[in-house]
């Protein structure tokens, strides 16, 4: 049995999914099908067809960077990160860009 730690972003789409599950599985993707037995659609929400994972996600097993084939040893721990990104740079350069208040230095 490995514990699986899911993202809160994920939790506000199945809201009876818990944030810490125990579950069996040899590799990443056995946990994630044991996820999706239990929350119907969170598969989906974590790997495209393949399966491969999706592009935003990130899997660590125990700490170290991880795939679906990655296997997971009794007691391991995994952690689903889903990337973040956009907002901050495009704010500064729209910040730089405007004009200057007269009077002002």
């Amino acid at each position: 049995m490995a514990t699986i730690v899911l993202p809160r972003s994920l939790l506000q789409l199945f809201p009876a999914a818990e944030h810490r599950v125990t579950l069996p599985g040899a590799t990443v993707g056995e946990l994630i099908q044991g996820l999706d037995q239990r929350w119907p659609g969170l598969q989906d929400r974590l790997c495209d067809t393949g399966p491969l994972l999706r592009e935003h996600i990130k899997l660590f097993v125990d700490g170290e960077p991880a795939n679906l084939d990655a296997p997971v040893a009794e007691g391991s721990v995994v952690h689903v990160i889903p990337a973040i990104s956009g907002g901050a740079a495009g704010h500064a350069v729209a910040r730089r860009q405007r004009p200057q208040r007269a009077g002002s230095s």
